[in-house]
């Protein structure tokens, strides 16, 4: 197998969308770092390495290419999806990665923009863009993970601040956030969708910590790339609240819709270039002509030509000015990609053999197995495959609900 060329695409761009390539071509021609040139972006990288995409970080932000999706009004360039797609595809070509400002950029600013007022777009959403606000999330707790309205976190009135207590779990990129962005309960007596607030805080206040504390959780790959959130007393101003008191529930699936789906137009090029190295690997170990390898790399090709086709999918209805947006989309594509990860990080296993068993103290995990240990929550967070599926089947498509009483009943 050959990887294919890099313009095939079966989408007729616009003359402006071809334009806008070309740019973002040239301009990666001539400030793309040698540096980084294929090389892998570890989930979380060396000193070294970190310098180095900082920098790029930075060029990338003089160069007005973060935050590209978001209103020109408010720091970004106001890229359409297609645009989007065509940038990270060129970027892909370019082999340097497109860095973002992480969940700032794809989760906060966009329920911001959506739902924020004009003062707190203009006071939230240029740190996010400079990187001065690294955000991590605060949602699910330990009773109430999938069953996110479940939660019992607090949040008081006391003043002009909200004072909040409880705690969170499974909280993302705590390590190296100074902000949190949450969802607390703020009228217990409201039915359980209600009486929500969205709200984003400071970890530090006056230089001093603003009652959260954190505490790693392990993960099997040896990393704590989330941990639990303990908050006590932690303050924030109620301007910091978004979308008004007791709102947050809508604001909420504003941010789960851009966590599950936001990235389905342009997921393939990551896809691919990881399925390659795979491709390689094999070549290495002399098992390209081994039947049931092909077998299963194949199929890995076909799944990524499917969720390809679905993104470029969503992308041609984007050039036809038709939404492609939702709740389908959303839950669709976590399914799709979640269970696509972890079935190639299983087939890169077998592909490994005994080497995919070596590890021990003072052992760095090669790709693969650190692939293999870190899909096995793909399914699960973000809501869990199951879930998406009740939703596709209940909210999209109109189903009778869950017969959950019956089943109680019948244990």
């Amino acid at each position: 197998m050959t990887a294919p060329g890099p313009d095939v695409s079966p989408i007729e761009y616009s003359g402006t969308a071809l334009e806008f390539r070309d740019e973002i071509r040239d301009w990666l021609k001539r400030n793309a770092p040698d540096d980084l040139r294929g090389v892998p972006v570890p989930r979380v990288p060396d000193p070294e390495l970190k310098a180095h995409l900082d920098r790029w970080g930075d060029a990338l932000t003089d160069a007005g290419l973060m935050c590209v999706a978001w209103p020109e009004e408010y720091g970004g360039r106001g890229l359409s999806g297609v645009e989007v797609a065509l940038m990270n595809e060129e970027f892909a070509r370019a082999g340097v990665p497109r860095l973002t400002r992480g969940m700032g950029e794809g989760l906060v600013g966009p329920a911001v923009i959506a739902h924020g007022t004009e003062e707190q777009k203009r006071r939230m959403l240029p740190p996010i863009i400079s990187g001065e606000h690294d955000y991590c999330q605060g949602f699910s707790e330990p009773d109430a993970g999938s069953d996110l309205a479940g939660l019992r976190t607090r949040g008081e009135v006391d003043g002009t601040d909200l004072v909040i207590n409880g705690q969170k779990t499974w909280t993302s990129g705590y390590y190296k956030a100074n902000w949190m962005f949450c969802l607390v309960r703020t009228d217990p007596a409201a039915p359980k969708h209600r009486g929500i607030s969205y709200v984003v805080l400071p970890l530090e206040v006056d230089g001093g910590p603003n009652g959260v504390e954190f505490r790693p959780i392990m993960r099997m790959t040896g990393q704590a790339l989330f941990g639990e959130s303990y908050l006590t007393d932690a303050r924030t101003p109620l301007g910091n609240v978004i979308g008004g008191l007791n709102q947050g529930w809508k604001v909420a699936m504003t941010t789960l819709g851009n966590e599950r789906g936001g990235s389905a137009t342009t997921q393939h090029v990551a896809f691919e270039a990881q399925f390659w190295r795979l491709v390689e690997e094999a070549r290495k170990r002399g098992l390209h002509d081994d039947v049931r390898v092909r077998e299963q790399l194949a199929w890995a090709w076909s799944q990524i030509q499917v969720i390809k086709a679905t993104g470029l999918g969503l992308v041609a209805d984007l050039a036809a000015g038709r939404s492609g947006e939702g709740l389908a989309n959303g839950s669709t594509s976590k399914i799709r990609w979640s269970e696509f990860q972890r079935r190639l990080a299983e087939i890169a296993m077998d592909l490994l053999g005994p080497d995919a068993l070596l590890t021990g103290a003072g052992y760095e995990l090669s790709e693969w197995q650190d692939e293999f240990l870190a899909t096995r929550s793909h399914t699960i967070w973000g809501g869990t495959a199951e879930v998406q599926r009740n939703i596709i089947g209940e909210r999209v498509l109109g189903l009778p609900k869950e017969p959950k009483a019956a089943k109680e009943a019948a244990r």
